[in-house]
Order: C-alpha cells, then sequence, then structure tokens
C-alpha cells in the first residue's frame, strides 16, 4: 500500500502543495494546489500576511486529503531569515519581510558592538543587511521585544499553527547569525552582547524530528530552509557545486566543515546547516532582477517571448546585480538605469543585460568557490525555475567553464519529501 506524504514549498512569490510516495524505487509526485504569495506594504514597511499564508497552507492540505485519502506525514519548507515573534500563542505584528530597509541603523550598531570580522569568526555567515541578527535588533531598538516569548522561524510558525509545537529548526537556525559554525548552538556570547533576550533561542532539533500532529497527519520538521531541502532533492553524482535557482540564486557546495577563512570572509561566503554536512554558498540576487524588470518593462509578455528578444540582443554591457540598489528598487529598469548611467535601446537589451551578469556573477563566485576550497569542479549543476532558461544555462556554461547539468524538478519539494520519508522508515523500524 502506497503512503504519501505531503510537502509544502513556500517561496516568496508562491506556494505549492506537492504529494509524493515511493514507487519502484523513485519518488513520484503530484502537485495538488498553488497558491500565491508576496510582500505587502504597511504603514511604510514590507510585510508578510501571515493569516493568508496559514489559510492557504491548510487548504491545500485539505486538498491533498480529498485527492489521495490519507497523508502519512507532512512538512513545510521557506524561504531563510525571516521569524514571527510571539507573545505567548499569539503574533507580534506585523511580520516584516527580509526586503524592508528597517535594518539601516541596527547593522551600524551591531558591528559597533561585535565587529562583523569576529561575527563571521563564530558564525560563519555571511553578510546580508536582512539576516535575523539584524532584524531582531531593528526589533530590539523599536522596543518590539518586551513581553516576546518566542520567536519561531517563518516555516516553524506556519507548523505551529497547525499543530501547537513551537520549535527551532536547525537549517533554518544557521541561517540566523547567531548559530555558532564550531559548537552549532547559538553563540550565547553574541546574544549576551547584544542584550537579546535568551529565551528566544530554543535548541535547534534536526530534519526529520517529528513535532505534532494535524487532523491525522504526522507532522514533521525538513531541511525547512528551501536551499537546504534543494540540496537533498538534488540527484547528484559526487559533490560538484549546485545552484538553486529562484528568486536568489544560492551557489555552493557541500563541505565537512565550515569555511571560516579571511578569503571566505572577504568574499561574504556563508555557512549553512545541510542534512550531515556544511552548505558552503553564496546569494546572488537571482531571477529577481529578470522578474523585476518584466513587471516594469512588458507584464504581459511571457517568458519565452523575452528570453528570445534577450539572445537576439547584441548588448554587452554586465552590471553587479549583486549590489545593494538591485535588492529593492521601486523600478528594476531605473536601477538599471542608474547603474549602466544612461538608459539601453530596448526591452531585449534589458533582459540580455540582466542574463549575461547573472552568469558573470556565477562565473566569479564559482572562481572564489574552487580558490577557497582547494577542490575544481568540471560539473555545475543547475535546479528550480531558472534550470528551464536554456539562454541562461548556455551563458552559465560559457561564463563558467563547467559542464552544466540543468535539472527543472522541484528539488526542494523532492527534497522535502525525502527527509519526511527517511523519517518515516526509521518509524517504522523502531516500532
Amino acid at each position: 500500500m502506497k503512503e504519501y506524504c505531503l510537502a509544502i514549498d513556500i517561496g516568496a512569490s508562491s506556494g505549492r502543495h506537492i504529494v509524493g510516495w515511493r514507487e519502484n524505487g523513485e519518488i513520484k509526485t503530484e502537485e495538488v494546489f498553488r497558491f500565491p504569495n508576496g510582500v505587502r506594504r504597511t504603514d511604510g514597511h514590507l510585510t508578510w500576511d501571515i493569516e493568508a499564508m496559514t489559510g492557504f497552507v491548510k487548504e491545500g492540505i485539505a486538498r491533498a486529503k480529498a485527492s489521495f485519502g490519507s497523508i502519512r506525514s507532512l512538512s513545510i519548507d521557506t524561504w531563510g531569515v525571516d521569524y514571527v515573534l510571539m507573545r505567548g500563542d499569539e503574533p507580534v505584528l506585523p511580520v516584516y519581510a527580509y526586503r524592508d530597509d528597517r535594518t539601516k541603523e541596527a547593522i551600524d550598531e551591531v558591528h559597533r558592538l561585535i565587529p562583523f570580522d569576529e561575527l563571521y569568526r563564530r558564525t560563519g555567515c555571511q553578510f546580508q543587511p536582512f539576516t535575523t541578527i539584524y532584524q531582531l535588533y531593528a526589533d530590539k531598538m523599536a522596543g518590539r521585544l518586551t513581553g516576546v516569548t518566542d520567536m519561531l522561524m517563518m516555516p516553524q510558525y506556519l507548523l505551529f499553527r497547525l499543530c501547537g509545537t513551537k520549535a527551532m529548526e536547525y537549517t533554518d537556525a544557521t541561517t540566523t547569525g547567531l548559530k555558532n559554525a564550531v559548537s552549532d548552538s547559538f553563540d550565547t556570547e553574541i546574544i549576551d552582547t547584544l542584550g537579546l533576550p535568551r529565551n528566544l533561542f530554543k535548541p535547534a532539533l534536526q530534519p526529520g524530528t517529528k513535532i505534532g500532529e494535524y487532523d491525522g497527519i504526522d507532522v514533521l520538521l525538513c531541511a525547512s530552509h528551501d536551499t537546504a531541502s534543494a540540496v537533498e532533492g538534488i540527484p547528484m553524482d559526487g559533490n560538484c557545486p549546485y545552484i538553486s535557482s529562484g528568486t536568489w540564486s544560492l551557489l555552493g557546495v557541500k563541505t565537512g566543515r565550515p569555511v571560516l577563512t579571511e578569503k571566505s570572509a572577504a568574499g561574504n561566503w556563508s555557512n549553512e546547516g545541510g542534512v550531515g554536512y556544511n552548505r558552503y554558498q553564496k546569494n546572488i540576487m537571482g531571477m529577481w532582477v529578470i522578474n523585476e524588470l518584466r513587471r516594469v518593462l512588458c507584464p504581459d509578455r511571457d517568458f519565452g517571448e523575452i528570453v528570445r528578444e534577450a539572445e537576439e540582443s547584441v548588448c554587452d554591457i554586465t552590471v553587479d546585480v549583486n549590489g545593494q540598489r538591485f535588492l529593492s528598487p521601486d523600478s528594476m529598469k531605473a536601477a538599471f538605469d542608474e547603474e549602466i548611467g544612461n538608459e539601453l535601446p530596448g526591452e531585449g537589451d534589458y533582459f540580455r543585460c540582466a542574463y549575461r551578469s547573472l552568469a558573470q556573477c556565477y562565473a566569479q563566485a564559482i572562481r572564489e568557490l574552487e580558490e577557497n576550497t582547494g577542490e575544481t569542479y568540471g560539473r555545475l549543476y543547475i535546479v528550480g525555475g531558472g534550470a528551464k532558461n536554456a539562454f541562461l544555462n548556455r551563458l552559465t556554461g560559457e561564463a563558467t567553464g563547467k559542464e552544466i547539468i540543468a535539472l527543472p524538478i522541484e528539488a526542494t519539494a523532492l527534497g522535502n519529501l525525502k527527509i519526511q520519508m527517511q523519517a518515516q522508515s526509521v518509524s517504522k523500524a523502531t516500532e
């Protein structure tokens, strides 16, 4: 008899419910529900609608049960760094989105108390203005931590709404900038120096842990940082670099231990948790720039037409898409114009510039990766939505000199399901 698991994979622009089961030694999947997601502006800030998200999560579970009957287990993964503060069982609103700019003053204050090179030596976490450490300090400066009893990372908050258990999951905890890279526990020296409440930092549980039940379904922790699940979902031949290509492009490789060198810090590489390994990776702005260009320039055109026009363009300009101006501009076209110094002739020129710029960023990151790890790699695996873009894949192969293995699969959902199935197998073996 088949046993069905449900992966709920939520990204910054959409979420999906995917049922999975084993058949002839392979994981088979079927998407049963897809819903929109996105930031909204509340009192001048970018926020998440957690009530809408919770409603969509429950609706998708109901649809999965209606389609497949019995569901053995479920788990949720999302992007990292964002969280929900709690006072008892009530969320502290609003729930800020990572692209909001509220951390500007907090960053300077955090680095005054603990210089970034010391933070990196202790946590191995890259600098990003939206990392949890800076968001939490912004909360402290705004008085939002008064009376707070808990901090739940976004996937764990949604799981709490299902089963009532407040948990911290390991891979997500490593995106906070507060986890010690050597001891693998939250760094109390950093926490105390910043004056953050210790009670917010529960011991992190490993992927595969059961934390409760919802409507007769086991509620498990997967690798709840979506990139961690994506890496688990890649059918990789040996250990090779990967790009999880979505809103962000996460480029990295598995390592046995964190890489905490000065070169690593200078290149802003991050060490984050995997399932039994370290993920040594870098954030690159990703398909965000493409999607935002489309929103401003040609929202009604399909991507196939956009890519064809980009291929036909002869624009040879590139920009640093990791620059701050591209993080959350009102107009992505205006951001490109400011970076370049003038407008480009046509829409296709903007997209060609963006695609070539992404490929160049990937190539630079691969060079740094090989230098920092002392390894040379022949292949580069690409998964996620960006893996479907043959033009970008070709540009990436030309720029990096690597064999590109593009797998347009739901790698994150596959990794989520794989962890659930492994946990259920262990549970059966011990029954």
